[in-house]
């Protein structure tokens, strides 16, 4: 009897929450809008991660892959380009703005800072694949530009001690190339030594470039070279030379062979001053045991 009464309690309290509902989510709607839209953002947040985490990462990667790969191959065609004397180097500026603007629009601080530090490559490159010299003031220039795109890279914080390691290598290439060796030399150290960038590529280049970089201290000059006569464009006609040995150089010495096999060859001198050897006949057979005469 008590089991019954409790479910007949229980049904009697869901029909009047029932009865009730109405009129409680009409003076609670504000709470229930409230409540509703919350769900929803957080629906969408949800799927918007998702969405960004698969879909739009994969995107940034490739279009990373692209322009990565695309920095070797340009300084490559600008370096054939040069020895046409062909300046190709404005193609390298371009890639540099697209590496720029990609960067910006990245949340993921390792992918911006590895296209920052690819930007910083382009800008050296493209300063000394330039067919016209430049002067100090635009080495200057162009060298700033490079280092503001290492620094951008090291204030993104990469997670990746390889991407860390690279930004301040470049750095160090930067004041190596405006002439500041004893600060290359310390960053170059500072990067050789921390063990975070053990295994690193940028750790090893600059365990090199500390061994190399002496040689690149004093100033390399060229010599002109040496005036070349001038060739003649009509082809000139040669004559032939020829070589007439003496008479008595290696002529040929005719033997005679004798008619009879047995008797060995008589000597012979030059043929052309011993006479024609006479023939030799053969022996004439003696007969022996012949009879006196009469007998």
């Amino acid at each position: 009897m008590k089991s019954d009464h409790r479910h007949e309690l229980k049904t009697n309290e869901l029909a009047d929450w029932l009865t009730h509902l109405p009129e409680w989510a009409k003076q609670n709607r504000t709470n229930i809008m409230a409540v509703a839209a919350i769900l929803v953002v957080a629906v969408i947040v949800y799927f918007w991660s998702f969405y960004r985490r698969e879909v739009v990462s994969v995107r940034n990667q490739e279009r990373l892959t692209l322009l990565a790969t695309q920095v070797p191959q340009r300084i490559n065609e600008a370096m054939r380009a040069a020895a046409q004397n062909s300046d190709q180097s404005l193609a390298l500026a371009a890639l540099g703005d697209d590496l720029k603007d990609f960067a910006d629009d990245l949340s993921n601080d390792n992918m911006a800072a590895l296209a920052l530090i690819k930007r910083g490559e382009t800008i050296r490159a493209e300063l000394h694949l330039r067919l016209a010299e430049a002067n100090r003031e635009e080495v200057a220039a162009q060298i700033a530009k490079a280092q503001a795109s290492y620094q951008q890279a090291l204030d993104r914080k990469p997670s990746s001690p390889a991407l860390t390691a690279a930004a301040q290598f470049g750095l160090g290439l930067c004041e190596e190339e405006l002439g500041n060796f004893d600060k290359a030399a310390e960053i170059y150290r500072a990067v050789a030594q921390k063990s975070d960038y053990a295994g690193t590529v940028a750790q090893a280049a600059a365990e090199y470039r500390l061994k190399i970089m002496d040689d690149f201290k004093t100033p390399v000059s060229f010599q002109s070279a040496p005036p070349q006569p001038e060739v003649s464009m009509t082809p000139q006609a040669t004559t032939p030379t020829i070589q007439i040995q003496p008479g008595d150089a290696n002529a040929p010495t005719v033997i005679e062979v004798p008619n009879n096999p047995n008797l060995e060859p008589a000597p012979t001198a030059p043929a052309q001053t011993a006479p024609a050897p006479t023939p030799v006949d053969p022996p004439t057979a003696v007969e022996t045991n012949k009879p006196a005469d009469g007998q």
